[in-house]
């Protein structure tokens, strides 16, 4: 029973004590007087009052009433309800408030109070204070009553107030129970109230429809979840009572959960300041008060008045999980609307009533109790009771309840469960003997129906209503009472002139009435209801709230059948059998089923809990249990860990007498043992297992058999039951029994205490006590706030540890470091659960002195073990794979163990590629002195014997990289390294444990000492040939004549001199200084020659004759790419006087031999004629690092010439623009040189032909298009915006060709011309662009224009002044820089070879990391610029490339210009031309870009060659029919230019190369025995063998200008950037990628049965092109197999593919009639002929053929077409072969006799008697010299004898000898005769010289 009402309180309005004008609320009165015992009066009663502030009104308001909650400290809640009524102020308080009446109108304004009532004008003066009646009571009925009392005052009824309050307070009622109780106050009235009959459940009304009907279904969804997850709401509305329901609703929604958080439905204004509290709450604040709200950052807040709910954005509100969010939804939808599932239909039924609201209010609770239902169904069987008696101690696993349900991820239940709420849900409802109500049933008999009804919404709806009607019962037990009967007031009564203020009620009466009540009940029995308890029901085991499929791992039956096998034949001893089954297994262990049936088939191995077992048992257990322990995350949701724990005490292994390891020492590197939650819930699902058996001991009188039998039948009971059972039998159990049982549950507890401490220095000391490291850095052993929620503070565990610390003296030891960990761990651990299990502290004490005991006990036997273990063979690992290594590469590093990890490639990792994981693979890293080395094999197991290979060269690593590495299935590994290599190749490694941190550091500095040697000696490809050959005596030994020591002391001593006369100029790069800088300049000067007819009066000593040393320079020099390519485009030539006519207008000029003007320029340059070479060294100094113009290039067509340089100086040509005025006389030396620059490029327009009117002339700018069409036709331009017109009349087509194979038309129209650098700075606002992004229509290329274009740096030419009487124009544009290409190359890199797998997989992360990098950007401007010049250049302009230091973009740009207008420069000895003149003569700076060097290791890879032959690659993409090589052959170049096998893309120029004596090495005998240095040579040597390099849809058109389209849209990224080849690493090492030819399967003499040809070609494993080689490699493949077969001497594919090509021309021409039907006609549209194929239909029907090659002419004669089959495709370039191949004064097929010990071999001679020399070649088509015997050092030559190993047909008359200096040379003719001829033929050479 309780009070009715525990206060009844009067309230008045009072003055502010600071004399505000606010007053404060005043208690008058409030009885009873004394506080009750059980109930002490609340405090701060007058601020609810009037929770707006208490403040005067002018006029009088209506009376209000509303309820407020207050909390007690024990968390119980009293309701105050307050009614407030408004009197006349008394004259005091009027005067109070009257000092500050103008703040008080304003303050009364704001305070919403002021209510005007049109009906009763109060007088202007008159003010009105509030006063309010309370009562204070626990229940919350109360409403009448106050309305009574306020009756009585106000109409004056006839009753005395005091005996209506004394029966007030004296009035009881039962709390529940159903019961209605009848009371009358004695005013005549009479009051009926209900009880609810279950109390646990709230009482709501209507509070939860009208929170539905404010905010609506979402937002109190979203309220909901988020007080159950501990956020902070905050309700607002202008209407206290509705705060307070809304508060009341919200809460009526949580159950069966209590919310025990700051719970305040209405907050007074004063106490506002709680809102910022950071714990949780649940608040109410009017909304006056919303401005005061907000700056709360964490709040939510609810407005009911406005329906808004308003969530900040650092809060988040984790929403239900799926399904039941949706479901929820749906249903309460439907309860809110029942006419939504009826909307549709075509006939609507008769509209069912709406339910009352009350009905309604109890339908929406439901679906809630419903949701909490399914939500924690099966929550009781992951209680643990702990103790029973004395009182129940329960706990609940969470982890394995959320594991069995399936939302382990699910972040709402997550935290509902670690909620404050759900810790009182398990402690009040966890106790398995009490009272039942609605949830239990709900829980435990209705979860099947509810499962059921998931999918039918109708019977959904109707368990709500079964539901609903439960709850309406439980508030309403009985229907609506008539005799209800309680007096109101008048209507509008608050405004009549109330007789007289509230009286002062007389205390003494109402006391006495209260005594004698009180008397009365001390005499009546206690009236106790008995409490129906019972065993709460469990329910049905718990399911997955939603059934996933658990896709990949589904375990089916076969899997678990492995599993068991593998295990059984594990003890049986099986082990071949059990390895085979053993990757299957671990595979297998993926799924969760497997895992515990595992678990299960190891407890069976189990006896007496130990199981001993060998050594290869032992390890095939670790490796078991290690896997299934990979996947348990640290709270074992599935609990696999909690049930290998007592197996990993159990398996163990002898090591030697009295010593054992168990498994425990191997299965620790798992983070489930460091977690406190994990080992808290063991040992209370222990203890309760031990607490159950206690009570369930079988009775002694019957057998154990029968035992076993009567458990068998009916099912034991569980730890719950037993635990109620015991509950209900506890009061009728004597003291002393109780006191027994106590004891030993406790007892119980302490012992598994004791059990557990050991247990966790098992799993937490490790064997080797050098990896404490690890082991602290796990999760929870290193610091005490993260180790648990532990609510024991301030217990001895912290002291105890401590003393343990510092008095155990291992202060210093390296174990007392973890021991002290571990102590610590797991004193905190006993803390915590003995304390929560009632453990009495004696034992504690006693627990806390044997821990550390324990520990130290445990360490010194793991020394022992570890000790041992140490002794044991170590495991087998995988056989190491040996790499293949290059003649001369040695190992620098032998195999490391480590394992290749995937990277973020996928196709490694059996990505979307498709096929089985290659990566991770385990092996072995090599370091090389060329190359860093994986070779290992996969270990996925499904792979089986396949070979990974990852290679990349030394030179190439870019980055390198620390990384941690997870932990493996087997070992922890330790370290791990990521290296990056510019040959996008990723090497992410991590080191096998044996390797050890030492190794791994050694490993990383031979790596870095290999990668930046300190000089060019380092490099691989000069130690390789040093070290390969160390039996050859030196060089120097016998120097014949001038060689190349001399050359480079001569070319030294001029540099020198001549450096103290250069002008310097500020230089980013200065060239390396060398040692004798400041010695004197040599006195010798004859050495200085002159080269043209003229003596020069400056630098250059006439001298008749040239010494010898200075002939081999210039011969040399005159043998340099450049000269051989300035011949053939004639630009000038060397005769024997060194000298050229002086109609030409350019010469060679061999001012810069000796490196004298400019280091990085070749020695021999072209410039104009008229030009003195003293000039030269002043025009030099106005450009950067004094790269003056020179020209490199000059169009056969328009005579235009391309020109080269540095940049600008700020003086010069620029200088000269800015100035306005004319020079003054006193010119300065830089003015001079200003004037030289002026006449320099005055003479290089003069030296062109002038074919534009020099008058008028035009420049760029401005020009339009329109003129076009009018002038002479000398530039046949048109535009292209038709090319289907503009081929079909043939003669208006464009010189050159679009990329296109695109038939559609351009967009057309007169274009506007455009400035040329507008157009270049990368704003196109070019005419009408073109779709491809090739230039615009060409219309703004013109007849008249300037003679040169220079193309300059837009911020080196700014302010510059176009003058219209020069003759030539600057074109600004805008390049990037070195750096930019760097940063552009970095990005590329990672988005090509990406270090981890994209956040979002697929390709759109790729494609967006790609454009990030710019990189094709890049090449799109380098295109673009490129195309531009060509254009000039073709209409008959001359352009100088003027950019940066001249050795970067200006030799991108050069060179491309050269490539697409030269079609020479598209074969393979044209582009090796090209390179080696643009590239290496004229100085790009290989080793500075490629940090070859220590000293350029901060600058960094800036891979502008490359960037080139990217370039490269997108026009032969375009143009696949024009370029004699293919694009393997600049992937090559790509790999080899960074990888420093070669010499020739070493150091910066040709200066540093002759002083390092690598460019003109002696050609001879002894060249043949080194390895290549020369990546040409190399390739020349490859070609003869394979036609890797060629293209075979090679068919060039003659004198082909390209013009490729190079729009971002039209270039593609380049495979070379992303393709790999795991099987055998990069293929560009062409000798280790090939490998020994295997014989084809079907031919292998054993094989008997015919084998299949087919095999599995997998991307990124094997190499495609190998594998599916095309056609025609196919076809020469077979024709040399079967060659070989027949024993013919293999054909060169050469010469078979020349013939083909030969015959395919000349054949189906018998008749001479016009071109076969397998012949190209001349008429195929231009944009059709990048396509490479033609298909066209033959005179004889129609038949397909491939074009090989094609003919110009459209209806030439046979004739024509006979001349063209004799021309091979080698002769394309056979006319601009060296002076070298041309001499041949006699030739013919000789065997020679090879050097000691080796064979004869046929070699081709040519007998020169030109140059003095017998050269040998491999055949009479060979280009390349291989070998050279100086006729010079013949000595006799004379008749020989046969020696061994020669050829037996010829007679012995055949052979003769030579003899030379240095050796004698054995030959043997075809017979007698020739060998005769050849005698004589040199001698007569030796004669003549």
């Amino acid at each position: 029973m309780a009070r009715l009402a525990d206060y009844f309180v009067l309230v008045a309005f009072g003055p502010h004590p600071r004399g505000s004008g606010e007053g404060q609320g005043q208690i008058l009165q409030r009885f009873p007087e004394k506080d009750w015992e059980d109930n002490p009066f609340p405090q701060g009663i007058e601020l609810f009052c009037q929770p707006s502030g208490w403040q005067l009104c002018p006029e009088r308001s209506p009376p209000t009433f509303f309820v407020a909650v207050l909390t007690d400290i024990n968390s119980e809640r009293h309701y105050c309800a307050c009614l407030t009524f408004w009197e006349p102020a008394e004259p005091t308080q009027e005067a109070a408030s009257a000092e500050d009446a103008a703040d008080g109108e304003e303050e009364l304004e704001d305070g919403g109070r002021m209510r005007l009532s049109p009906s009763a004008p109060a007088p202007a003066s008159q003010l009105f204070a509030p006063k309010t009646l309370v009562l204070v009571s626990r229940l919350d009925h109360t409403e009448n009553s106050l309305g009574l009392i306020y009756t009585v005052h106000v109409e004056g009824l006839d009753v005395s107030l005091e005996s209506v309050i004394g029966n007030l307070l004296t009035c009881t009622i039962p709390l529940a129970g159903g019961s209605q109780r009848t009371i009358s106050l004695g005013a005549g009235d009479r009051q009926v109230i209900q009880t609810p009959l279950t109390d646990s459940l709230p009482v709501s009304c209507c509070s939860v429809a009208l929170l539905f009907r404010q905010l609506g279904i979402t937002n109190v969804l979203c309220l909901f979840c988020a007080a159950l997850t501990e956020h902070k709401i905050l309700f607002l509305s202008r209407s206290y009572q509705r705060l307070a329901d809304a508060c009341r609703g919200l809460l009526a929604l949580l159950f069966p959960l209590r919310y025990s958080f700051t719970y305040v439905p209405i907050l007074p204004a004063q106490l506002l300041e709680v809102l910022s509290t950071p714990t949780p709450f649940v608040i109410g604040v009017h909304a006056a008060f919303q401005a005061e709200t907000q700056e709360l950052l964490d709040v939510i807040i609810a407005d009911l008045d406005g329906g808004t709910v308003t969530v900040p954005e650092c809060v988040h509100i984790p929403p239900l999980p799926e399904p039941l969010q949706s479901q929820t939804h749906s249903v309460l939808s439907t309860v809110l609307d029942p006419e939504l599932e009826l909307a549709d239909l075509a006939f609507p039924p008769p509209t069912v009533p709406a339910s009352s609201l009350k009905m309604q209010d109890k339908e929406l609770r439901a679906v809630f109790l419903r949701l909490f239902a399914q939500l924690l169904q099966g929550y009781r069987w992951c209680l643990h009771i702990v103790r029973i008696h004395p009182e129940p101690v329960i706990r609940f696993h969470k982890a394995a309840f959320l594991g069995q349900r399936g939302l382990v991820e699910d972040d709402f239940l997550m935290k509902v469960l670690e909620g404050m709420a759900f810790a009182g849900f398990v402690s009040e409802r966890g106790v398995p003997y009490r009272a039942t109500d609605l949830f239990d049933e709900l829980v435990a008999h209705e979860v099947a129906r509810m499962r059921a009804d998931e999918s039918h919404p109708q019977r959904v709806l109707r368990h709500v209503k079964e539901l609903a009607e439960q709850l309406y019962k439980n508030e309403n037990p009985y229907p609506a009472v008539a005799m209800h009967k309680v007096q109101r007031p008048a209507e509008a009564s608050h405004l009549r002139r109330a007789p007289r203020p509230f009286p002062r009620l007389d205390e003494g009466t109402v006391q006495w009435i209260v005594d004698q009540a009180m008397a009365k009940m001390q005499g009546a029995p206690p009236a106790v209801r008995a409490e129906r308890r019972s065993t709460v029901p469990s329910g049905p085991p718990m399911t997955a709230i939603l059934e996933r499929s658990s896709g990949l791992h589904a375990n089916s039956a076969r899997r678990l059948e492995v599993v068991r096998n593998c295990i059984s034949y594990v003890f049986e001893g099986k082990m071949l059998e059990a390895k085979k089954l053993l990757p299957a297994v671990l595979r297998a262990l993926k799924g969760r089923a497997a895992r515990r049936c595992l678990t299960q088939e190891l407890h069976l191995h189990v006896q007496q809990n130990r199981a001993v077992l060998d050594h290869q048992q032992f390890d095939f257990v670790v490796r078991m249990m290690n896997c299934c322990l990979q996947d348990c995350t640290s709270a074992d949701e599935h609990g696999i860990a909690a049930a290998l724990l007592p197996l990993v005490t159990a398996f163990c292994r002898k090591l030697s007498p009295g010593v054992t390891q168990f498994a425990y020492s191997c299965v620790q590197e798992h983070v489930v043992w460091s977690t406190p939650q994990f080992w808290e819930a063991m040992f209370y699902g222990d203890v309760q297992t031990h607490v159950r058996a206690l009570y369930l001991e079988p009775p002694e009188d019957r057998p154990p058999t029968q035992v076993g039998e009567a458990l068998a039948q009916e099912e034991p009971p569980s730890a719950l039951d037993v635990a109620s059972e015991q509950r209900r039998l506890w009061p009728t159990l004597s003291r002393a029994k109780q006191q027994e049982l106590v004891q030993k549950e406790e007892s119980t507890v302490f012992s598994q205490a004791i059990h557990y401490a050991s247990r966790m220095s098992y799993l937490l000391l490790p064997l080797d006590a050098s990896k404490s490291r690890l082991l602290r850095e796990r999760a929870g052993l290193g610091d005490p706030e993260s180790a648990s929620n532990s609510l024991v503070t301030n217990s001895m565990a912290g002291s105890v540890a401590e003393s343990y610390d510092t008095e155990s003296g291992f202060e210093d030891a390296e174990t007392s470091d973890v021991a002290g960990a571990v102590v610590r761990f797991i004193n905190r651990f006993v803390d915590k659960v003995c304390t929560e299990s009632g453990v009495t502290s004696d034992h504690l004490k006693g627990l806390h002195v044997m821990v550390p005991d324990i520990v130290q006990m445990h360490i010194e036997t793991l020394e022992a073990v570890h000790r041992e273990s140490r002794r044991l063979p170590p495991i087998q690992k995988p056989k190491l794979l040996r790499p293949r290594l290059l003649p001369g590469e040695e190992c620098v590093l032998d195999g490391l163990r480590v394992y290749l990890l995937p990277d973020g490639r996928e196709e490694g990792a059996g990505g979307s590629a498709g096929g089985p994981a290659l990566l991770p693979a385990e092996g072995a890293v090599f370091l090389t002195t060329y190359r860093v080395i994986f070779t290992g094999m996969p270990t996925d197991p499904l792979v089986g014997e396949q070979v990974v290979v990852r290679a990349f060269p030394v030179a190439a690593l870019t980055k390198e990289k620390r990384i941690s590495v997870q932990t493996h299935v087997d070992q922890f590994l330790q370290d791990g390294l990521q290296l990056r290599a510019c040959t996008f190749q990723l090497l992410r490694m991590a080191f096998d444990e044996e390797v050890g941190s030492e190794g791994a550091e050694l490993f990383r500095k031979q790596l870095h000492r290999l990668r930046y040697p300190p000089d060019i000696k380092g490099t691989f490809a000069f130690a390789s040939g040093a070290t390969h050959t160390p039996g050859r005596p030196g060089r120097a030994a016998k120097d014949k004549g001038p060689s190349l020591r001399t050359l480079s002391r001569n070319l030294m001593k001029n540099a020198k001199r001549t450096i103290g006369r250069q002008h310097i100029t500020r230089k980013k790069y200065s060239p390396p200084s060398w040692e004798h800088r400041g010695q004197p300049p040599a006195e010798d000067q004859e050495d200085e020659i002159a080269v043209s007819e003229e003596a020069e009066p400056s630098t250059l000593t006439p001298s008749a004759g040239l010494k010898p040393a200075d002939r081999l320079t210039l011969s040399s020099l005159v043998e340099r790419a450049c000269c051989r390519d300035y011949q053939r485009l004639g630009l000038g030539t060397l005769g024997s006087s060194l000298s050229r006519a002086k109609s030409e207008p350019f010469r060679v000029s061999p001012v810069n031999r000796m490196y004298a003007i400019c280091r990085s320029y070749p020695g021999l340059l072209i410039v104009p004629q008229s030009v003195q070479d003293n000039a030269l060294q002043r025009v030099s100094r106005c450009y950067r690092q004094n790269r003056f113009p020179v020209v490199c290039w000059r169009s056969g067509r328009s005579k235009a010439v391309l020109l080269r340089s540095g940049g600008l100086h700020g003086k010069g040509v620029v200088g000269l623009f800015k100035a306005q005025n004319a020079p003054s006389p006193g010119q300065s030396q830089a003015d001079s040189s200003s004037l030289e620059q002026e006449k320099y490029l005055q003479a290089v327009v003069s030296a062109m032909p002038r074919y534009a009117d020099a008058s008028g002339r035009n420049t760029l700018s401005g020009f339009s298009s329109a003129h076009l069409g009018s002038h002479a036709p000398r530039a046949r331009v048109t535009t292209l915006s038709n090319p289907m017109a503009a081929s079909a009349s043939r003669w208006t087509a464009p010189r050159g060709k679009w990329g296109s194979i695109r038939v559609s038309g351009r967009s057309g129209g007169p274009g506007v011309g455009v400035d040329v650098g507008s157009r270049l700075a990368g704003r196109d606002v070019l005419g009408p662009p073109q779709p491809n992004g090739a230039p615009p229509d060409s219309g703004f290329l013109r007849p008249q224009r300037a003679a040169l274009y220079i193309i300059g740096d837009k911020a080196q030419l700014k302010g510059v002044r176009p003058d219209p009487l020069q003759q030539w124009e600057l074109v600004p544009i805008e390049v990037f820089e070195a750096r930019q290409v760097k940063a552009s190359f970095k990005k590329l890199l990672k988005a090509c070879v990406p270090g981890c797998p994209a956040a979002e997989p697929g390709p759109a992360s790729y494609l967006r990391s790609l454009e990030d990098s710019e990189w094709l950007t890049q090449i799109h401007k380098l295109l673009q610029v490129s195309v531009l010049v060509v254009e000039l250049l073709d209409s008959g302009s001359s352009v100088l490339v003027s950019l940066e230091d001249g050795w970067d973009i200006t030799t991108q740009v050069v060179s491309l210009v050269q490539l697409l207008s030269d079609p020479f420069y598209r074969t393979l000895e044209g582009f090796r031309l090209l390179v080696e003149k643009e590239w290496l003569s004229f100085g790009h700076r290989f080793s500075h870009r490629g940090a070859h060097m220590l000293a350029g290791q901060s600058s960094g890879v800036v891979p502008i060659f490359l960037q080139f032959l990217d370039c490269v690659h997108q026009v032969h993409l375009q143009f696949p029919m024009e370029f004699e090589f293919s694009q393997f052959y600049l992937k090559f170049l790509s790999y080899h230019h960074a990888s420093r096998r070669f010499r020739t893309f070493l150091l910066d120029s040709d200066y540093e190369r002759i002083e390092l004596g690598l460019l003109y090495e002696e050609k001879g005998e002894r060249r043949g025995q080194q390895a290549c240095r020369s990546v040409w040579e190399h390739v020349d040597r490859l070609s003869k063998k394979t036609p890797v390099f060629y293209n075979y849809m090679y068919a060039p058109e003659d004198a082909e200008v390209l013009r490729p389209y190079s729009n971002v849209s039209n270039l593609k990224v380049w495979d070379f950037y992303t393709e790999e080849t795991l099987a055998e690493g990069p293929p560009y090492d062409w000798e280790l990628a090939r490998g020994p030819p295997e014989p084809p399967e079907e031919e292998r003499p054993d094989s008997s049965a015919p084998q299949s040809r087919r095999r599995v070609v997998w991307p990124c494993y094997d190499s495609r092109p190998r594998a599916q080689p095309d056609a025609i490699s196919r076809l020469l493949e077979e024709l040399q197999r079967l060659e070989t077969e027949l024993g013919r001497p293999p054909e060169r594919w050469k010469d078979t593919w020349d013939r083909v090509k030969a015959a395919q021309r000349l054949e189906g021409r018998p008749d001479g009639r016009g071109t076969p039907g397998s012949l190209l006609a001349s008429t195929v549209p231009h944009h059709r002929r990048s396509l490479g194929v033609y298909l066209q239909e033959g005179p004889a029907g129609s038949t397909l053929s491939l074009s090989l090659d094609s003919d110009q002419s459209g209806g030439s004669s046979a004739s024509s077409s006979r001349q063209a089959a004799r021309r091979s495709t080698s002769a394309l370039y056979s006319q601009f072969q060296t002076a070298e191949s041309e001499n041949r004064s006699y030739e013919g097929t000789l065997y020679k006799k090879g050097a000691f010990m080796k064979p004869w071999k046929a070699r081709w001679f040519v007998l020169d008697k030109t140059k003095h020399q017998l050269r040998y070649y491999d055949h009479r088509v060979d280009t390349e010299c291989k070998g050279v015997i100086d006729l010079a050092e013949v000595e006799a030559v004379a008749p020989g004898a046969p020696t061994m190993g020669a050829p037996k047909t010829v007679g012995e008359k055949a052979f003769f000898d030579v003899k030379t200096t240095r050796r004698v040379y054995n030959f043997c003719a075809q017979d007698a005769a020739s060998a005769q001829q050849w005698v004589d033929r040199i001698q007569g050479c030796l004669s003549d010289a």
